[in-house]
């Protein structure tokens, strides 16, 4: 999706397109709550930063439509637990923050290729354990996500007619917990494959140059 409506933003250097999401990240954070104006700003830019980037407001839309009714309910149950004075600045500073950081992290996603911020945390001295992690996680959720659609379709094959809402929660811990399992089973025989083809620790992608030979 980095790539589909080049514009300003995907010109920017890698580093000013990694660094800018989490400068708006961090400073949300440290920001109290009684400075709401601040974070409006934070808001304002972060939103005019996504209009440079050519994203639909659709997009955008949908996704915090998504994202902020279950933590909208997180936030509510502050002022019920601490008070509702207390409670109230934890539940505000909750949803400010949590609402810039899907922005800050929606627009990165939308201008900066997976691989192409690889290798930039690479080139800042990130340590490598972490970034493996990171590689490996964002490889294999969409590999866990067919396994469960493929789980999906073979459980709606097998059941005729309306079992039931208590029979589909049943059901869908039972796929979960299978997910689980063949994940696991999964993940060994990958490593097993991977060591079995000299893997080193090292993340290499088709973008570095070949070294010369000897």
């Amino acid at each position: 999706m980095a790539g589909e409506a080049p514009s300003v933003c995907h010109r920017l250097p890698a580093g000013a397109r990694l660094f800018f999401p989490f400068a708006v990240v961090l400073a949300g954070l440290v920001t109290p709550p009684e400075f709401w104006p601040l974070h409006g700003l934070l808001g304002c830019l972060i939103f005019a930063a996504h209009t440079l980037a050519n994203i639909p407001l659709r997009y955008l839309v949908f996704r915090l439509a998504i994202f902020l009714p279950p933590v909208t309910l997180v936030a509510l149950s502050f002022p019920m637990s601490q008070g509702f004075r207390t409670g109230w600045s934890v539940s505000v500073a909750i949803l400010l923050r949590s609402t810039l950081a899907l922005m800050a992290g929606i627009w990165m996603v939308r201008v900066m290729p997976f691989e192409e911020m690889i290798q930039t945390l690479r080139r800042y001295k990130v340590p490598m354990i972490l970034l493996s992690t990171l590689a490996f996680t964002y490889r294999y959720v969409f590999v866990l996500w067919d396994e469960l659609e493929k789980m999906r379709t073979a459980r709606q094959a097998r059941s005729f007619g309306d079992p039931g809402t208590w029979s589909r929660w049943k059901t869908s811990a039972q796929l979960l917990g299978m997910l689980v399992l063949r994940a696991l089973t999964r993940a060994e025989r990958v490593h097993g494959a991977m060591c079995a083809r000299g893997w080193d620790g090292q993340i290499r992608t088709l973008d570095e140059p070949t070294p010369p030979a000897a």
